[in-house]
């Protein structure tokens, strides 16, 4: 039984999927309220003892929840989230949650992400303007008012991406279980900014070239394992 090899091909299915998640990263660099992804690997161990044979576990994705850096706009329909907290929208897929808050406002007074999904509030319902009343000057706990009145606020809400999340567009989550935010110290809205990506794309380049190089230094280990294999069996068969 060729051990190497498969410990080797796991080895590969290992890389690949940190392949795709670098790319993922890298394509995503300049999107407003991405949240990068990394992979966590871990030892499968097969055997008892000196027969012991270690193998590489696939990985599991996780989230990286850091924050990206903040860009003014002056753009009074965007609004940036400060703190460890998520926009909510109202979605085909159910609620979804995004550091994205590039919205806009329909002729009906509707506050709306760029895709037209309502925008929540607290309450989880969407956020209705006054549409002859301009923009809206949000507070620092996103509190609305146009013309000096209150209008409503914009909902924060907490999310934990579990292993099994779902990605709804580039920056968003499904997270039907997201709860709002509730007396949580530090965590506000900054209108007139928007969020950036929180990946650095050089240093994802960089990790992008050295994964693929050892994926390719790893295929050539078992080319020249397979070739040994073949040699030695014409050598002990003739």
């Amino acid at each position: 039984m060729q051990t190497g090899l498969y410990v080797a091909l796991s080895s590969q299915v290992a890389l690949e999927k940190r392949l795709g998640t670098l790319a993922d990263n890298v394509a995503n660099a300049g999107t407003v309220g991405f949240r990068g992804t990394s992979v966590n690997f871990r030892d499968l161990v097969s055997g008892d003892g000196p027969d012991s044979v270690s193998f590489a576990a696939p990985g599991s994705p996780n989230i990286d929840t850091h924050q990206g850096g903040l860009r003014e706009t002056k753009n009074p329909f965007d609004f940036a989230v400060q703190g460890e907290a998520w926009f909510g929208l109202e979605t085909p897929a159910g609620t979804v949650v995004t550091r994205d808050g590039r919205f806009t406002m329909r002729e009906t007074g509707e506050l709306v992400s760029l895709d037209g999904h309502p925008v929540l509030d607290a309450g989880g319902a969407p956020l209705l303007l006054d549409p002859l009343a301009g923009p809206p000057e949000a507070s620092a706990d996103g509190t609305l008012r146009q013309n000096g009145q209150l209008v409503g606020a914009i909902g924060l809400y907490e999310f934990a991406p579990s292993q099994n999340y779902a990605r709804f567009g580039n920056s968003g989550f499904v997270a039907d279980d997201a709860q709002p935010v509730v007396d949580q110290p530090g965590v506000g809205v900054a209108q007139g900014f928007v969020e950036e990506a929180n990946v650095n794309p050089v240093q994802q380049m960089m990790n992008l070239i050295e994964v693929q190089r050892t994926f390719e230094h790893v295929s050539a280990l078992m080319s020249d394992s397979d070739t040994a294999l073949k040699d030695a069996i014409k050598l002990l068969g003739g």
